[in-house]
């Protein structure tokens, strides 16, 4: 038994193993590749890894990213790998993005009502939770310096010439699921998006050598 290994839950393994990265097209490899640099990077020198999504609203694809990253990483037992995310401005995580998550295995616990809940999400019954709530990205919560920014929508793209403190600067937009909010696709697409954002991250720590 490899005793490295850390256990997700089952239904996220089960999610993992359909993931196939033949589908992701090359321009799309071109576009993950300086992510995966400054992983790599880091990690060949042992420092760690921060990683910051940022999302206008801090809603809905920076979140599905941040979890999804740190899930990767800890599958991959790639170590000290820190994922966060922050928006251009605070709203609230979106409660279908949570929900898409739940359907793909994660355990989530709202641990704070209000307009802003702040949720436990978990990917392993001894993982630490993932902590998610809207913030910007400059919010206390999230690391100062030494991160790479990786803008998740054009428009934080485009809103944010500079980010404080970023060490690097790596647009990876995805399309938003928002468009569909109540419409009759408003799941699949969600859980489309969602399962995009897994199989690019998962495919980006999966070229990551960590020894």
């Amino acid at each position: 038994m490899d005793l490295t290994k850390t256990s997700l839950f089952p239904a996220i393994e089960k999610a993992i193993r359909a993931f196939d990265f033949e589908n992701i097209a090359t321009e799309r490899k071109i576009t993950l590749q300086p992510l995966i640099d400054f992983i790599q990077n880091k990690i060949t020198n042992q420092q760690e890894v921060r990683l910051n999504f940022i999302c206008t609203h801090n809603s809905r694809r920076s979140h599905l990213s941040q979890v999804w990253a740190q899930t990767a990483a800890t599958y991959y037992t790639i170590k000290n790998v820190f994922c966060y995310s922050g928006g251009t401005k605070a709203t609230a995580l979106f409660p279908m993005a949570a929900k898409t998550l739940e359907q793909s295995g994660f355990k989530i616990k709202a641990i704070a009502a209000g307009n802003n809940p702040i949720y436990a999400i978990k990917y392993g019954e001894n993982e630490h939770p993932i902590i998610g709530f809207s913030k910007t990205y400059d919010d206390d919560f999230n690391p100062k310096s030494e991160f790479a920014a990786i803008l998740t929508c054009s428009q934080a793209d485009g809103g944010c010439p500079f980010i404080a403190g970023a060490e690097k600067r790596i647009p990876i937009t995805f399309e938003d699921p928002k468009a569909f909010d109540n419409t009759p696709q408003q799941a699949e697409k969600y859980q489309e998006r969602s399962l995009q954002i897994a199989t690019e991250m998962f495919y980006v720590f999966s070229q990551i050598k960590s020894h």
